[in-house]
């Protein structure tokens, strides 16, 4: 045995028992009895303690030292364990420990908060989480900016900076196409009628399959805040119903399986290590943003959609497909991030990347944060917060502790940008096999090109692999101008 063969089955192991820890949260979200979350927060710190120590093990450097990397996938096993290794090693193995069990309680006080609008029974758990976070990224920074380390887990490579310069070139654009179709005049009709829980879950299954989900590897559930959990053989997504609008549940479930096929496509032999998982949730979430947005949000998929959704529920409020793709698309100035059109998204996460920039740099308080958050809902959006769950205690993300992920969201519609400009250039007739429910021309092209490779390359090596051109966010605008100037005739 060679001590790059020990380490790769001692991290073979750590990658295991991450996929466990996985599905403990999963079952949380899904399954789990509300009465449990107690005990369930000690599972989690108790399995974090377990990761955490195989995480900074000394043997895990020395084995780095003598350890000879022969190909670009062990050369590239070795980089990513050496990079997890020097950040384990810097925290505390107590306060990893704490921070499992805190956000794992911490996500039902926040469920219960939203569901009854009590923002004040969130606020000590949050401020609970912010505090330990801070903790946590001062290890990391090594007197550094605290908000780095901690994009770091979700972006490595990224830094606020750089985020910031990005946002600030992409909103004027974006304010500036939102007030050209906010004064366009009449606003497109809504769906509408009743839409049965169940005829909705199968019809999202028969989606979710048509965009390349295996469900003999895969399964689909309902959840608060849909979400997509697992790698390699065990890929789950859930996804959400309202059965006066079918739009949540088809979106978010298409949403998920971008996600779900980034996993699921990962080439086998990679399964198991640190190559067998997304690179970062930007490169993530660029799966699932093109699956939404791009594809199924097209003129063409949505004529496809609209007449199978008429064979399923009859009259459903839009008088033709091409209302039916302006109902799609609609733009409007709504409280929910996940149910935001395109030229809106970037907007909240513009919002809250500044608001948890301040809340981990000490510039922003807990107490604060709703009025600061209100105060620039209304300058944005133009609409009044009218109550919590609408507002602040929206997202799951700050109770579970995910500072520093919220800008990946917006990265992840730039690099969908530059793909989506790739794959419209090398599949001309795309739009054919969309208008016949079939995106999987597209989806071929992104499990070639990049889902397959997994972590093999960094973030933006593996978006300008995929697409052979640099990152920008040029693509990205001058798609939502097209179309949303398409549709308002703006």
């Amino acid at each position: 045995m060679s001590a790059l063969s020990d380490l790769l089955a001692f991290q073979r192991q750590t990658e295991a028992l991450s996929q466990v820890m996985g599905r403990l949260g999963w079952d949380q979200e899904t399954m789990m009895p509300p009465g449990a979350a107690e005990q369930r927060g000690e599972e989690m710190a108790a399995l974090e303690s377990v990761l955490h120590a195989r995480r900074s093990d000394p043997r895990v450097g020395e084995l780095l030292a003598l350890a000879e990397a022969g190909t670009e996938a062990e050369k590239s096993q070795l980089r990513l364990i050496a990079h997890a290794h020097a950040r384990a090693t810097k925290v505390p193995a107590d306060l990893a420990a704490e921070l499992a069990r805190v956000t794992s309680v911490a996500q039902g006080i926040w469920a219960r908060a939203r569901a009854a609008d009590d923002l004040a029974a969130f606020l000590p758990t949050l401020e609970t989480v912010v505090r330990l976070k801070r903790i946590e990224a001062e290890a990391l920074a090594d007197g550094g900016d605290l908000y780095d380390a901690l994009i770091d887990d979700y972006e490595p490579g990224m830094k606020a900076a750089e985020l910031a310069a990005l946002f600030g070139r992409m909103r004027p654009r974006l304010v500036a196409l939102r007030a050209r179709i906010m004064e366009a005049g009449p606003t497109p009709e809504h769906v509408a009628g009743h839409f049965p829980k169940q005829v909705q879950l199968a019809l999202s299954r028969e989606i979710a399959m048509a965009f390349g989900y295996d469900m003999e590897h895969g399964r689909i559930d309902l959840a608060v805040h849909p979400f997509s959990s697992g790698s390699g053989a065990d890929v789950r997504i859930t996804t959400r119903v309202d059965e006066e609008e079918p739009l949540g549940c088809l979106y978010s479930t298409i949403h998920e399986v971008g996600h779900a096929a980034y996993e699921q496509n990962i080439a086998e032999d990679y399964r198991l290590s640190v190559l067998g998982q997304g690179v970062s949730m930007g490169v993530h979430e660029s799966q699932s943003r093109i699956y939404e947005n791009q594809l199924a949000r097209s003129a063409a998929f949505t004529s496809w959609l609209y007449g199978r959704m008429r064979d399923l529920f009859g009259d459903i409020g839009v008088a033709s497909p091409e209302a039916f793709h302006a109902a799609v698309n609609r733009v409007a100035s709504g409280y929910i991030r996940t149910e935001a059109d395109e030229v809106h998204y970037n907007l909240h996460i513009m919002l809250r990347f500044d608001l948890e920039r301040a809340l981990i740099g000490g510039d922003l308080a807990v107490a604060d944060l709703e009025g600061a958050w209100n105060e620039r809902f209304l300058s944005d959006f133009g609409v009044a917060v009218d109550r919590p769950r609408n507002g602040m205690l929206q997202d799951v993300h700050w109770s579970c502790g995910l500072f520093g992920y919220f800008p990946t969201y917006s990265l992840g519609n730039v690099y969908a940008g530059v793909l989506h400009e790739a794959l419209r250039g090398d599949l001309p007739d795309l739009d054919a096999a969309l208008a016949k429910g079939d995106p999987s021309p597209a989806t071929a092209w992104l499990r070639e090109r990049l889902q397959r490779h997994g972590g093999l390359r960094t973030p933006r090596a593996t978006i300008e692999h995929a697409a052979g051109r640099k990152v920008t966010e040029a693509p990205l605008l001058d798609y939502l101008d097209a179309k949303f100037g398409a549709i308002y005739g703006v």
